[in-house]
């Protein structure tokens, strides 16, 4: 299916560019956390192939197309090289950096809904892995930085959400037998511009009704 909405050599280049932002994005992070290039290397790994190398296993494509295709696993290493000689250089092109984040968060929630379809699995469960196919990189990444994942933040912009608006896009073209380049690049674009919007306008989801405290999580008490 995926070959018939785009061809191998332009859905591979987009693969690469995404690849390469999500790396970006898990290099700088690295880099804040004062780790040495080992580390640098290994957050842009598992920030850029993590979604991907997951859905892989769980619908049964095996080898993962990360350990099957070179390009695949060099361009985070090209990213991290970037970053360790340029990351002042890099932090000051951020929202560019963001602003394809957002394109590859689109594209990667599209691209994993339809894979797992053609693997065989429902709409909702194919759904549910193209969201993972965009946001488990980051989910990773954070994890082993040692922080709580942007994912589930509230004081963090939209992230989730977009990629599940794109997800479930696809999933109702497949249903009612409407998907095709058109309908989903639609879905990669409503993605990507509803991050963009949430990055803008810093759109954050709701909290549990009827808070009564006003401390910040980080300031609670841990309870034994």
């Amino acid at each position: 299916m995926l070959q018939q909405l785009f061809s191998p050599s332009v859905q591979h280049t987009l693969d690469l560019i995404g690849i390469f932002v999500f790396a970006i994005s898990g290099a700088l992070l690295a880099v804040r956390k004062n780790f040495d290039v080992f580390g640098i290397a290994v957050l842009a790994e598992v920030t850029a192939l993590g979604g991907g190398l997951f859905r892989d296993l769980v619908i049964g494509a095996v080898p993962p197309a990360a350990f099957t295709d070179l390009g695949y696993f060099l361009t985070p290493l090209l990213a991290t090289l970037l970053v360790f000689f340029l990351h002042p250089q890099v932090e000051r092109i951020q929202v560019a950096v963001n602003v394809f984040d957002a394109a590859g968060l689109g594209l990667f929630c599209v691209a994993g809904t339809i894979k797992a379809y053609e693997y065989g699995l429902g709409l909702t469960a194919s759904a549910g892995l193209g969201l993972t196919t965009a946001v488990g990189g980051g989910v990773l990444r954070d994890v082993l930085a040692n922080e709580v994942p942007s994912l589930l933040r509230w004081d963090r912009d939209l992230y989730a959400v977009p990629a599940i608006v794109g997800a479930a896009l696809v999933a109702l073209c497949i249903r009612y037998d409407a998907l095709n380049p058109l309908t989903s690049s639609l879905a990669v674009v409503t993605a990507f511009v509803l991050r963009l919007l949430a990055m803008r306008f810093h759109w954050r989801a709701p909290r549990a009704w009827h808070r009564r405290s006003t401390v910040s999580e980080e300031e609670q008490p841990v309870l034994p």
